[in-house]
């Protein structure tokens, strides 16, 4: 078996959050290596076009953003590798990140590896996604202004993003597969209150329709099974996240979700491991947000190796 290779900063994940931390870590001189399973830039990249991360005054699509942020921390020496981790493991002073093309050392590991949105799972979900299907009302509702739009889920969530989306919207449809909600009390009272939303209870949405965007869901009726058509620009998906924590189970404390506990400084239950980004408790889970976070482990972790390893 071939040894391990050793870096002073291991960032796992290559999105916003990940390539800002190993931007800055690179631009530190700290050896760093960025692992990416998929796609770089994460959910971004899969966005049409970002209108809320500053500098860009007509709105940059999303894959290109992160082609950017890609190309100026590799200008900086960061070292990305299309990897999977399976791994961490402290091996005092160091430790061992286990991935789909070997083993590697760091002195500090930033996890970054993001959280994916519960899909409906349902036919032309997929095929809209970025076309009216989002999962992201602060990015992208401003795109529907004076149109008929909706909203599924039932908790904090789904209310939050469909009060925001009133701003812009004509009408919101907010669609719940339950008779209740489990939004909190202050957030239902505002939502039931605001003259722009509707809600339809008890109901599924079994199919979105459209040719090249979104113009329809084909919902139906938990109860009865009635079946019936909603005409709407855009669908917008609040059924919860799953973080990508597996690999971590056990290591450091996590939130029922799954989310990872940290400090202000990004810093986990374990000196030298930090979580930014989605895959932490609490986070805004916006681009600018994500980068902020990235920038603020990197910076942490850079101090630690510092201390830690007396340099």
């Amino acid at each position: 078996m071939a040894e391990p290779r050793e870096y002073d900063l291991i960032v796992i994940g290559g999105g916003p959050a990940g390539l800002t931390a190993g931007l800055y870590a690179a631009r530190a001189r700290r050896r760093t290596l960025l692992m990416e399973r998929g796609v770089i830039g994460g959910q971004i990249a899969l966005t049409e076009r970002v209108e809320n991360y500053p500098g860009f005054p007509d709105g940059v699509n999303g894959f290109d953003l992160a082609q950017a942020m890609l190309t100026q921390a590799q200008n900086n020496d960061l070292e990305v590798e299309y990897s999977e981790a399976t791994a961490v493991i402290p091996e005092d002073p160091l430790y061992r990140v286990r991935t789909t093309e070997g083993d590697a050392l760091a002195k500090a590991v930033i996890i970054t590896s993001g959280a994916d949105p519960n899909r409906l799972g349902v036919p032309g979900e997929e095929e809209m996604t970025g076309r009216g299907v989002s999962y992201c009302a602060t990015c992208d509702a401003a795109f529907f202004r004076n149109q008929e739009v909706a909203v599924v889920g039932g908790g904090d969530s789904a209310l939050d993003e469909g009060l925001f989306t009133t701003r812009f919207a004509s009408k919101v449809y907010i669609i719940h597969r339950r008779d209740q909600l489990r939004a909190s009390r202050i957030l239902q009272e505002r939502a039931f209150a605001n003259p722009k939303i509707s809600f339809i209870l008890n109901t599924l949405v079994t199919e979105v329709v459209g040719q090249g965007q979104v113009e329809r869901l084909r919902l139906r009726n938990a109860q009865t099974g009635e079946e019936s058509p909603l005409p709407v620009a855009a669908v917008f998906v609040f059924i919860g996240q799953k973080p990508n924590t597996a690999y971590l189970r056990g290591l450091v404390p996590m939130d029922n979700g799954g989310h990872l506990y940290v400090n202000e400084w990004m810093e986990t239950a374990l000196p030298g491991l930090y979580a930014a980004g989605d895959v932490r408790v609490s986070s805004a889970r916006q681009v600018a947000s994500a980068s902020g976070d990235g920038c603020t482990a990197a910076i942490a972790a850079d101090h630690y190796i510092s201390e830690r390893f007396r340099e």
